[in-house]
């Protein structure tokens, strides 16, 4: 009788400890090879991996699929907001990506939106637009938007065919746009512009089917785009982020202590990225100086003949796109992000 007591005593005390909580691995895709050099996102990725596994002490793992091997932005989107997925999914995407589920995101694209990196990240990081998009957002998709990851210096037009000093010297090129802002943009310089994925860029810059694109120098470097473009111009004209967005359904299903270690790993991760980029992006315009490309600084009195061509027929567009409240919005969050940030030397300016 002892022992039965005994054995049963023992039962309970087994039954009473708490089963280890199971592991959960979650998907997460993004453009570009899984170079932490030459890729500013796959750098984010892997130090978002590794804060989110120490966070979540090893509960929550990443499984990386880097060059867009879950799919185009589209079909990335698309598998991120269905519901009920067998596979938790996170997605790191472009503009191309987010614009067709919510086309709100062109607010923050705005040409000469921001003085320098600082404003961008107080717009990003605390502005009222941002968390009202987040908002938005999560309501429009059942998705999660929570960083805009940023993935190079502001952006630079490259070409083949001719150094771009002024707005005129687009007239009759042809540009790939990322977007259906950057087709408006080019527009507004006399230029046309076309869609063309990113795998697909480098063939159609060989091709002649485009002339030039609009990249941060690590994307040149990255794609080799220097063998088939040979002018640069810094035009600074718009900050170079990508969105990382979580299935809504996984979100949800973290615990809240695992859903504050997603949320702070990412940012962490965001904060290196920064860091890191804004560091290499002067080295990596002089490597491709070194490669051959010629290399054009406009100066302050250029580069307000740019915003002055550029940003009428842009927000006429985004006008179209973008409720009144929404686009007044952004243009306010990043003027208090501008004016926070003053003092600080815009770039290459």
């Amino acid at each position: 009788m002892r022992f039965k007591v005994l054995a049963l005593m023992c039962l309970g005390l087994f039954l009473a400890v708490p089963a280890a909580a199971e592991s959960i691995t979650v998907k997460i895709c993004y453009n570009g090879p899984p170079q932490p050099g030459n890729n500013a996102v796959h750098a984010f990725v892997l130090n978002f991996q590794k804060f989110l596994e120490e966070g979540t002490a090893g509960q929550v793992k990443l499984e990386l699929y880097p060059d867009s091997q879950l799919g185009s932005e589209e079909e990335r989107m698309e598998l991120l907001s269905r519901k009920g997925m067998n596979q938790p999914i996170l997605n790191v995407a472009s503009f191309a990506g987010v614009a067709p589920v919510f086309p709100e995101i062109y607010a923050s694209s705005l040409p000469f939106l921001f003085d320098n990196h600082r404003a961008a990240h107080i717009f990003f990081d605390e502005g009222l637009w941002w968390k009202k998009a987040q908002e938005a957002f999560r309501e429009r998709t059942g998705a999660v938007l929570l960083e805009a990851v940023e993935e190079g210096g502001f952006l630079a037009f490259t070409n083949a065919k001719r150094e771009i000093r002024t707005p005129n010297d687009f007239e009759g090129l042809k540009f790939r746009g990322m977007d259906e802002g950057q087709i408006i943009l080019y527009k507004s310089f006399g230029a046309s512009g076309t869609p063309i994925p990113w795998t697909e860029l480098y063939l159609a810059l060989r091709t002649g089917v485009v002339d030039g694109q609009m990249n941060p120098a690590m994307y040149v470097l990255m794609g080799s785009l220097y063998e088939v473009q040979k002018y640069m111009t810094l035009a600074n004209i718009q900050y170079s982020d990508q969105f990382l967005v979580a299935n809504g359904d996984l979100f949800d299903s973290l615990s809240p202590e695992d859903q504050k270690a997603l949320v702070d790993a990412a940012k962490r991760a965001n904060e290196i990225s920064r860091a890191e980029v804004e560091a290499a992006d002067a080295a990596q315009v002089e490597q491709l100086r070194a490669k051959g490309m010629q290399i054009y600084t406009p100066s302050r009195e250029e580069l307000a003949v740019f915003r002055q061509r550029a940003q009428k027929p842009y927000l006429a567009w985004l006008e179209t796109k973008v409720g009144p409240e929404e686009l007044t919005l952004a243009l306010d969050s990043a003027k208090a992000a501008n004016d926070r940030a003053a003092g600080v030397c815009p770039l290459r300016n």
